[in-house]
């Protein structure tokens, strides 16, 4: 008999917590931007990830009125700062920008992932941009035939800017596709791997656009082909490796994209406005103009396409992760 009072009295509580809670939770929302905006970025200044944020931050402060805080957290390839945004409070004043792969390669190569890829919620793709293979020109190859011809006939190394980078990924599913063989050489960053095959330490690289563009444009190298599904915007002589005529590579797509994250569980209306700042900044044409010209496409997708485009690369990727079986602590 006294069961139901006590759970009617619960019922009544919690009905009252609930009332009391929700005009806070909306004024909150409604009140944000309040304080500095915080934006992780999971890699060191100066990359490409930095240029975008930086460019974009100028353009949404005077939109929502709060000053932007760029944090760089290198290490781990990206964990160590994409694992400090999972664990924030969803508040709306700590967000993500980093590469793709913290979702969709991490998970498959590093044993001990100090984040769950669920409490990272994508916002949208920002840009996307290429990889960009090259070769020395003593290597004697002007086409992605000629290295694959030489490949099949004798060993050969390429570069990248470290094990189960984009550069890598993209190398080791040319292969796959075009049946030859070439020894990865990983390196810490595209800089110095591009320092190698400038040197001819290592023949070719598959490696970041902006980073190799002024070397090929000097004629130090010589660029093959780009990996993604279109041309680069700074390279738009150099064919895709789809459309190079290579046996086996039809269809070969090796896009990879600058993503915005927010810790799950950060209000909607929040996500919403600051997406929608994100978004008009990157589509500046001042903004646009100059990541066009560091090899960046403006992409602006709305949370639910880029939950789609992950979810597509993360299993394009793991399935290459898995047949080369790469593993990193």
């Amino acid at each position: 008999m006294q069961r139901r009072p006590l759970l009617l009295l619960a019922a009544s509580l919690a009905t009252t917590a609930a009332s009391l809670l929700t005009p806070t939770a909306v004024q909150a929302q409604a009140g944000w931007p309040e304080r500095p905006i915080r934006v992780v970025l999971p890699f060191p200044p100066g990359g490409p990830s930095d240029i975008v944020m930086r460019l974009a931050a100028e353009k949404m402060q005077a939109t929502l009125k709060q000053s932007f805080v760029i944090d760089n957290k290198p290490g781990a390839g990206g964990n160590l700062g994409a694992g400090e945004v999972a664990r924030a409070v969803p508040d709306g004043y700590t967000w993500l920008w980093g590469t793709d792969t913290l979702v969709t390669v991490n998970p498959h190569v590093y044993k001990n992932l100090p984040f769950k890829v669920d409490d990272l919620v994508p916002v949208s793709i920002g840009t996307q941009f290429n990889q960009t293979l090259v070769c020395h020109p003593a290597l004697g190859v002007k086409t992605l035939a000629d290295l694959v011809a030489k490949a099949k006939a004798g060993p050969l190394s390429y570069a990248s800017g470290g094990a189960g980078v984009p550069g890598h990924l993209s190398m080791e599913l040319l292969q796959a596709m075009a049946g030859f063989n070439m020894s990865h050489v990983p390196y810490k960053g595209p800089a110095p791997a591009t320092q190698d095959v400038l040197g001819n330490q290592v023949p070719c690289g598959l490696l970041a656009g902006p980073t190799v563009l002024p070397h090929v444009r000097a004629g130090r190298l010589v660029a093959l082909a780009v990996s993604g599904s279109h041309r680069s915007p700074t390279l738009p002589e150099v064919p895709t490796i789809a459309e190079t005529g290579v046996a086996g590579v039809a269809g070969y797509q090796a896009d990879f994209t600058l993503v915005m994250f927010a810790p799950k569980g950060v209000p909607e209306p929040i996500v919403a406005r600051f997406r929608q700042a994100f978004v008009d900044a990157l589509k500046l044409p001042e903004v646009a103009d100059k990541l066009r010209a560091g090899d960046q496409s403006v992409v602006g997708s709305t949370p639910a396409q880029a939950a789609a485009t992950l979810a597509a690369d993360s299993k394009k990727w793991g399935e290459v992760a898995r047949r080369i079986k790469l593993g990193l602590d």
